[in-house]
């Protein structure tokens, strides 16, 4: 007997990894969270599967029906939401796990962060301008560590891609316009790769009165840095012609006699 904490992807249900697709039809026993999972996922389980929406039980409550397949030797598909190695509340899960003695194997997938990013075809790392990706968000009822409050992170200038905090964006602008600019550019992408996805484009100083006007409160992605919309930046050694790696050799000019 297994759990596979399996990860979903961000929304669209196509955005699953085939190995998690393959868990999901082949486990007797099927854990989802119903306010983010979608349902189509579910449509190819096992006719006999139990399928179980987490999202109104407890913890106890979901380690008591994940210890009732253990007992009866059933393999679990426990199905997060995007990546379940990022704000997935897993940790405390395969803590659990581990003083069971129930095993368990993890399978990755997309996380909101890389859909929304997908979704404005914009890449996070650019040469010389951002090589360095902060994932982090704004405290709320989950205190900050000491040193990962927002204004500590911003003084790296990097991108900076904050989850569950976008009710929190007049906060978030105060406290970053300071230290990155009024005219910093941010992106908000809510829902990302599900069919009411939307996107929102601004800077530290407007971006607060577009969310306000769009009447978004969670399920958002907020990202912020010089790396959106820029246009100027260098390219990437990777493949310049006069660079050499073990896969190719850089390509030299001819001298003109």
């Amino acid at each position: 007997m297994t759990v596979y904490i399996i990860g979903a992807g961000p929304g669209d249900p196509d955005l699953i990894t085939v190995k998690g697709r393959k868990l999901i039809q082949r486990c007797p026993v099927v854990l989802y969270t119903g306010s983010l999972v979608p349902r189509e996922l579910l449509q190819d389980t096992a006719p006999d599967a139990l399928i179980a929406d987490t999202s109104s039980m407890n913890l106890d409550e979901i380690i008591s029906l994940i210890k009732a397949a253990h007992d009866k030797g059933q393999d679990v598909a426990r199905v997060h939401t995007g990546d379940p190695m990022i704000y997935g509340s897993t940790a405390e899960q395969m803590r659990r796990f581990d003083q069971a003695g129930i095993p368990y194997q993890v399978v990755p997938g997309v996380s909101s962060y890389s859909a929304a990013a997908a979704a404005i075809s914009q890449e996070l790392t650019l040469p010389e301008l951002s090589q360095t990706i902060i994932l982090s968000r704004c405290e709320g009822r989950t205190p900050m560590p000491e040193g990962e409050d927002l204004i500590a992170l911003a003084q790296h200038k990097s991108t900076l891609v904050l989850f569950l905090s976008v009710a929190m964006i007049k906060k978030i602008t105060r406290q970053l316009r300071p230290i990155l600019g009024d005219d910093c550019p941010v992106a908000i992408v809510y829902k990302a790769s599900w069919p009411d996805q939307l996107i929102l484009k601004g800077s530290l100083e407007n971006i607060s009165a577009q969310v306000t006007d769009a009447k978004i409160t969670s399920h958002s992605i907020i990202i912020i840095g010089r790396v959106l919309g820029s246009t100027d930046f260098a390219e990437s050694r990777l493949y310049a012609a006069d660079f050499s790696h073990g896969f190719r050799k850089a390509k030299t000019e001819e001298s003109c006699t």
